[in-house]
């Protein structure tokens, strides 16, 4: 079954064209990976699924349901909505409001009126699964860049969504913050959640993904299982995920080397 549609869409910043009728189907229970260097419309395609923009032209289903703005109107099925899809932003700075880590957690579970020994509950378990005790009482705007990073998951966690939308969920984080994400993403393979990952690190999406679509000027330029694009030097560097080094031998001659690092942005 597909827990997303999207069919035929189109997106514009002002003048500037994001998503360009583009199409793609995200099964339940899939960990699929949206590749693509700056400008492809991957973060843009994210925050479309996640009803915070709303299609120029074409339609976004969840679940066969339209994700347009007169549905955001009705209570029932926005919150409804908000509690089964969560999303965090690659920049936790945008995410994180709240005077402590722990008001930040209990925010979701407060507008959405759960009971107080439920959200006391809840919070300390998502403290526990990102290990950020010792953070409870801190202040988010004085955390590391991973701890913030830690606490924007957390504060999604909590809600124990069906779906997880993540936006370069290993960007500017410390070895030991990436390990961690990386380990929590791989183990919801097996159809525990939806997860769909924006990211141009390509170190990490054999170990995060089923299913890979590579983003290019708003459109899927390819898709497929990790290992297959990954294989594909030519599309990779096609799509500016991967650029080609030249080196010069001592007779003298000029060999183009492709490297698969990730693309810096």
């Amino acid at each position: 079954m597909n827990i997303f549609s999207v069919s035929d869409v189109t997106y514009r910043y002002q003048n500037v064209l994001a998503l360009d009728h583009i199409s793609l189907d995200i099964e339940e229970g899939q960990r699929v990976a949206f590749l693509g260097a700056n400008g492809s419309g991957k973060s843009t395609l994210l925050r479309l699924l996640d009803g915070l923009y709303f299609a120029e032209s074409g339609l976004i289903t969840f679940r066969d349901e339209p994700l347009i703005p007169h549905m955001f109107e009705h209570d029932s099925f926005a919150f409804d909505f908000r509690r089964r899809v969560g999303l965090v932003f690659q920049n936790p700075d945008v995410q994180l409001f709240n005077p402590t880590v722990f008001d930040e957690i209990a925010f979701a579970p407060l507008q959405l009126r759960w009971p107080k020994q439920e959200i006391l509950q809840r919070v300390d378990e998502a403290l526990e699964r990102m290990e950020i005790q010792q953070l409870k009482h801190r202040p988010p705007h004085r955390l590391s860049g991973g701890e913030k990073k830690r606490v924007a998951l957390a504060s999604v966690l909590v809600l124990d969504p069906e779906v997880l939308l993540l936006d370069e969920p290993t960007a500017a984080l410390d070895p030991r913050s990436e390990s961690q994400v990386i380990e929590l993403l791989s183990g919801f393979a097996g159809n525990q959640k939806t997860v769909v990952i924006a990211t141009h690190d390509l170190a990490v999406v054999a170990d995060i993904a089923d299913h890979c679509f590579v983003l290019q000027r708003g459109q899927v330029a390819a898709q497929g299982a990790p290992k297959t694009i990954l294989d594909d030097t030519a599309l990779l560097e096609r799509v500016n995920l991967i650029h080609g080094h030249r080196h010069r031998h001592s007779s003298g001659i000029i060999h183009s080397h492709p490297h698969k690092h990730p693309h810096e942005h």
